[in-house]
């Protein structure tokens, strides 16, 4: 009885074809789940831009000074952002835009408005009211760094937020 050479020709093959394909599969796995963790931590810190924006918004008796709005972006996505390592958003990322640089006009040293309204009294008209309307604007900046694609030469990107608010 003779055997076919065709077969043991292909003995290995079938081994072979999977390792690839493993390979190229789990590779497509990694990268889904690596670029979803990126637009996951994309949106956590379009969120921290949003809650340091609101914080420093809110009105109250003493404004919030924008060391202590950094403070709120950095907490929340200390407990939000999804790491490998010890890459970490410090207050050094986050920046808070001025609204002007004349200090006279009730503005205050932050060049955030701290007076809302004030009246003037025109002899010819009536009473004449100003409101400040100004917009609080936080952006973040994030280095996020793959795990896995990292390997394959893919990465660091850089992701930004940022959060315009009208003050209150």
């Amino acid at each position: 009885m003779q055997k076919s050479s065709t077969f043991f020709n292909q003995k290995g093959a079938t081994i072979v074809e999977f390792a690839i394909v493993l390979s190229l599969l789990l590779a497509l796995i990694f990268g889904i789940v690596e670029f979803g963790l990126a637009i996951f931590n994309r949106q956590v810190i379009t969120n921290a831009a949003r809650e340091g924006a609101r914080a420093g918004i809110i009105a109250r008796v003493e404004r919030l000074s924008n060391g202590e709005i950094a403070k709120v972006v950095v907490d929340y996505a200390k407990n939000h952002l999804i790491t490998f390592g010890d890459v970490v958003l410090t207050a050094d990322d986050v920046d808070i835009d001025e609204i002007d640089d004349d200090l006279s006009d009730g503005l205050d040293t932050d060049h955030r408005c701290v007076v809302f309204e004030y009246k003037i009294e025109d002899e010819e008209e009536e009473d004449v009211f100003h409101y400040y309307r100004c917009d609080l604007e936080v952006t973040v900046d994030y280095t996020y760094e793959f795990l896995f694609l990292s390997n394959l030469g893919i990465g660091p990107i850089n992701l930004r937020a940022t959060s315009v608010m009208r003050m209150e």
